[in-house]
C-alpha cells in the first residue's frame, strides 16, 4: 500500500484507495445502484477523488466553452470569465449538497453532508467525459450534423441527472420515488435561499445607498456651513 507519511505521521496519504476510489467512479455510471451503495457504505469512494472528479469536470467545461466549433457553441470570448465557470459548478453543487442534506435530516436520510456531495460529485463523471470527447469532434462535425452533437451533450445531461437520483437514493436508502421527492423538494429549497439572498442583498443595498446619501448630505452641509 502506498502511502505519504511526514511531520511525525500527521500527513497520511494513501494514494492506492485514492486512485482506486477515482477508478470506482466508472464502476458507479455503468452499475449506478451497486456503485452508490459500495461508494458510501463500503467506502469505496473518497473526498480526494471527489474533489478531482470535480475539478477536471471544470477544467472540461472551460475547454468546451473556449474550443467547441463557433457552430454549436459561440460565446462572445470578451465577456468570458473562468471564474463564472466556477460559480455556475460549485455553487449549484453546494447549494444542493446543503438543502439535500437539510431535507434529508428531516426524512429519515441516512447520508451525511460529505456523503452527498461525493455522490453529486462521481454522478458528474459520465457528462464530463461526453464534454470532453464533444469538444474536439464538433470540428469534424458539419452544421447539418450538429443533431449528433446535441443528442450527446442531452445523454449526457440525462445520464447526471439520473446518477443524482440513484446517488440520493442508495445514500440515504430510499426508495426511487423517496430520492425523486426530496431532490424535487432540494432544488424548491434552492429557489427559496436564492429568493432570501436576493431580498437580503437588495435591503443590505438599499439600506448601504439610504446611510451614504444621508453622510453626504451632512458633508455638504458641513462643508457649507
Amino acid at each position: 500500500m502506498t502511502r505519504v507519511r511526514s511531520f511525525g505521521n500527521r500527513i497520511n496519504f494513501d494514494f492506492d484507495h485514492y486512485f482506486s476510489s477515482l477508478r470506482f467512479s466508472l464502476y458507479t455510471m455503468r452499475r449506478p445502484l451497486d456503485g452508490f451503495w459500495d461508494l458510501i457504505h463500503e467506502k469505496r469512494g473518497s473526498l480526494a477523488a471527489a474533489h478531482t472528479i470535480v475539478i477536471v469536470s471544470i477544467i472540461v467545461e472551460i475547454a468546451r466553452l473556449i474550443l467547441t466549433n463557433f457552430q454549436f457553441i459561440n460565446i462572445p470570448m470578451e465577456f468570458f470569465s473562468a471564474f463564472w465557470v466556477f460559480f455556475n459548478t460549485l455553487v449549484p453543487m453546494g447549494l444542493f449538497t446543503l438543502a439535500n442534506w437539510c431535507l434529508t435530516t428531516l426524512f429519515d436520510g441516512k447520508g451525511r453532508i460529505s456523503d452527498i456531495y461525493m455522490g453529486y460529485a462521481y454522478a458528474m463523471v459520465p457528462q464530463t467525459i461526453i464534454n470532453a470527447v464533444l469538444t474536439p469532434v464538433s470540428h469534424v462535425l458539419t452544421y447539418d450534423e450538429g443533431a449528433i452533437f446535441w443528442m450527446f451533450s442531452t445523454i449526457g445531461w440525462i445520464w447526471f441527472i439520473f446518477l443524482v437520483l440513484c446517488a440520493m437514493k442508495e445514500i440515504h436508502d430510499y426508495s426511487f420515488g423517496k430520492a425523486l421527492l426530496t431532490s424535487i423538494l432540494s432544488i424548491v429549497a434552492i429557489s427559496i435561499m436564492i429568493f432570501i439572498f436576493l431580498m437580503f442583498f437588495a435591503v443590505v443595498s438599499d439600506g448601504v445607498a439610504y446611510f451614504y446619501s444621508i453622510g453626504q448630505e451632512a458633508l455638504f452641509r458641513i462643508r457649507r456651513g
